[in-house]
């Protein structure tokens, strides 16, 4: 506990030094607006969930191909596995277990992925694919550390991350290009453009990554494809529409350790989706309905033994919501989701098929937020009935206030529900038991956010405690290997989120998440602390990051284990002149040996370099 208790006075006695050197005549920016709380828009303080967000400078400054280590990074209490250079995975020896405040799931079942307000997950297995969310499209990311299932239904239970892409907002054509390359042969590379004109938006992107991996049998390919756009028939009314297509191909490296050791699959997976909405902007009212379809193909083989497993899945739905302000301060949020998820698996191998069906989701729901005492004080209360085709009628409520004291004093605090439904691999396929019943979480936390001289530094601090039944895990009996609801969690913790422009050319960002689990919990530290600091001067930009994590679980059982490891990352690019920029990025200085997934050991130091342009 010394080193993120050190890192984090240095960086306090940093912001409080720094109060006489800031210059409070300037104004900055006063709060960030953001949607994936209330579905529609409101500054970050007005609402009682805690939010995280993740801008496109912090994502470009990553240099991370791959979204989700950027936002392990930027946002307390998430934690993302990770198993090579780059590349998750599925099925045995994947990595990419998303965990929130110790609640996730193996694999990730109780966070939520959206993009572009849509779902996000795989109809048989329940849970999102990570490597489909590249980060060269993305415009921001929000998201939601606690329970949303008010608003986002089943596995919202720990929280949501939501995705929201680029969109061309420049007059006339707008373009970028980048490539590196770096250590194990890891090649990255991504095109994307955009137009906008005469109410015409339109934005495309192609991204191919490829790495022959730090062990024997890691290799990692990847090509993406991304288009939106956008039409404004009216000042009212505004139609648009997603469409993305991954392909990749990925091998399991097997666990190191033992002598010998035995690889894995070998995977070739398809995951694609499409959507399109309808927006409607008046000054009382406004809203959306749109129509989402995911769907993959997944193809799982093992040379080792007479396994091959192949699935196609989908998972498509319509969500339609409105924001009615009938009065001053008040605002009431209406909306229907209908959901159909399914496919079919097959073991071919054995000439048998594991499953073909599906199952709907259907849903009411309506938030009241009503602001009171000159906006002082922002009452929020939710509800949702949901009706799951197996498990009948689920009732999610949800309740909050948040106070102002003062312009640049926000105090907030909230109750409420989480639950997700069993997935249709759990009820049909490995392991089956079609008796679950669904989890069910609550939760309650409180926080106070807090600006100084004029928003140049910004603080926020959060307390939770969350207690959940009926987890969904998989057991020995006598009939055998059984998913069964025999599982709790019991989490409290503390998470601080800071940030402080020292100068012109000085900003510093930390956040620390503290994290006390009764029961244990995989891929979830009981510290993290991530710090970065950049320095930015006539076109020359540093960066420096430390990231503490300590008492992470990688296995879990009569001997549980558990790593501590410091990571050191670097990186320095130079803009030769508007068009062009070039960078070198190193990776974990110290040459740390740690591993993240158990018997799967990190690669040591990393070093790429790379250029992007820019039309």
């Amino acid at each position: 506990m010394k080193k993120p208790l050190f890192l984090i006075l240095t960086f306090v006695s940093v912001l409080a030094y720094s109060q006489h050197k800031i210059d409070t005549n300037k104004i900055y920016p006063v709060d960030e607006v953001v949607i994936s709380g209330t579905k529609t828009e409101v500054n970050r303080s007005q609402v009682p969930l805690t939010i995280s967000l993740v801008n496109q400078e912090q994502i470009k400054q990553s240099s991370e191909s791959a979204l989700l280590p950027v936002l392990s990074e930027y946002v307390p209490g998430m934690f993302v596995t990770k198993r090579g250079v780059t590349g998750f995975g599925v099925a045995t020896g994947a990595a990419g277990q998303i965990s929130m405040r110790g609640i996730g799931g193996s694999p990730n079942t109780q966070v939520l992925v959206l993009l572009n307000g849509n779902p996000q997950y795989m109809g048989l297995m329940g849970h999102p694919l990570p490597d489909a969310y590249r980060s060269s499209n993305v415009k921001r990311v929000e998201v939601i550390r606690g329970p949303a299932s008010t608003l986002y239904g089943s596995n919202a239970m720990g929280g949501v991350i939501n995705i929201i892409t680029e969109e061309a907002t420049k007059e006339g054509f707008s373009g970028n290009a980048s490539a590196s390359y770096g250590s194990f042969s890891t090649l990255k590379a991504s095109l994307n453009g955009g137009f906008n004109k005469n109410k015409v938006s339109v934005f495309a992107g192609v991204n191919y990554d490829k790495t022959d991996g730090h062990r024997e049998a890691s290799y990692f390919h990847i090509m993406d494809g991304y288009f939106r756009g956008s039409y404004e028939i009216s000042k009212h009314f505004k139609v648009s529409g997603d469409f993305s297509l991954a392909q990749f191909e990925t091998a399991d490296p097997g666990l190191d350790t033992s002598e010998v050791i035995v690889h894995g699959d070998s995977l070739d997976i398809q995951r694609g989706l499409f959507s399109i909405s309808a927006d409607n902007q008046f000054e009382r009212i406004d809203g959306s309905i749109r129509f989402f379809y995911n769907f993959g193909e997944h193809s799982i083989w093992n040379s080792a033994t007479p396994s091959d497993f192949l699935s196609n899945d989908y998972n498509y739905g319509i969500i339609a919501y409105e924001n009615l302000k009938l009065f001053t301060g008040n605002t009431i949020t209406f909306g229907i989701d209908y959901k159909q998820f399914g496919g079919e698996a097959t073991q071919r191998a054995f000439n048998k098929q594991l499953v073909d069906t599906s199952v709907y989701e259907a849903a009411g729901y309506a938030l009241i937020q009503q602001r009171l005492f000159n906006n002082k004080i922002n009452l929020n209360a939710g509800f949702r009935l949901e009706n799951n085709e197996m498990f009948g009628l689920e009732p999610v409520p949800t309740a909050g206030i948040n106070y102002s004291a003062g312009s640049d004093t926000y105090v907030k605090t909230s109750v409420s529900k989480g639950y997700r439904s069993p997935t249709i691999r759990e009820l049909y396929m490995f392991f089956p038991n079609p008796e679950l019943k669904p989890e069910e979480l609550t939760s309650i936390e409180a926080g106070v956010e807090k600006a100084f001289s004029g928003n140049r530094a910004r603080a926020e601090l959060t307390v939770f405690y969350a207690k959940g039944d009926n987890i969904v895990k998989l057991v020995s009996g006598d009939g055998g290997m059984k998913y069964q609801n025999t599982g709790e969690i019991e989490n409290k913790g503390i998470e601080l989120q800071s940030k402080l422009k020292v100068n012109e050319v000085i900003s510093l960002n930390m956040n620390y998440s503290y994290i006390n689990m009764k029961y244990p919990v995989l891929a979830t530290p009981e510290h993290k602390l991530f710090v970065s600091g950049i320095y930015s001067y006539k076109g020359l930009t540093t960066t420096l990051s430390i990231q503490y994590i300590n008492n992470l679980y990688t296995f879990i059982g009569a001997n549980s284990l558990t790593t501590d490891f410091t990571l050191i990352n670097t990186r320095v690019s130079y803009n030769i002149n508007d068009f062009i920029n070039v960078y070198l990025k190193a990776e974990n200085l110290l040459n740390t040996k740690y591993e993240i997934n158990y018997g799967y050991p990190m690669p040591g130091i990393l070093f790429f370099g790379g250029v992007n342009l820019h039309i």
